[in-house]
């Protein structure tokens, strides 16, 4: 893992083309900007989790109908 200190308004370059932006430091909290191309998919860890199940669930046949 790479670990890089930022101050507010200073960002990161990940290939090229995602830019990751210190929007905010407050206490504890840092509020990060991401640029990306529409084609990158952006997720905080637990909302890429939870998709990561929903793939992974079977299918099971509706047996109402």
């Amino acid at each position: 893992m790479l670990v890089l200190s930022r101050k507010k308004d200073e960002s990161i370059i990940i290939n090229d083309h995602i830019r990751v932006t210190i929007v905010e430091i407050r206490g504890d909290k840092v509020r990060l900007g991401i640029d990306a191309p529409k084609d990158v998919s952006v997720h905080r860890r637990e909302v890429y989790e939870a998709i990561q199940s929903q793939k992974a669930a079977p299918v099971t046949p509706d047996a109402t109908k």
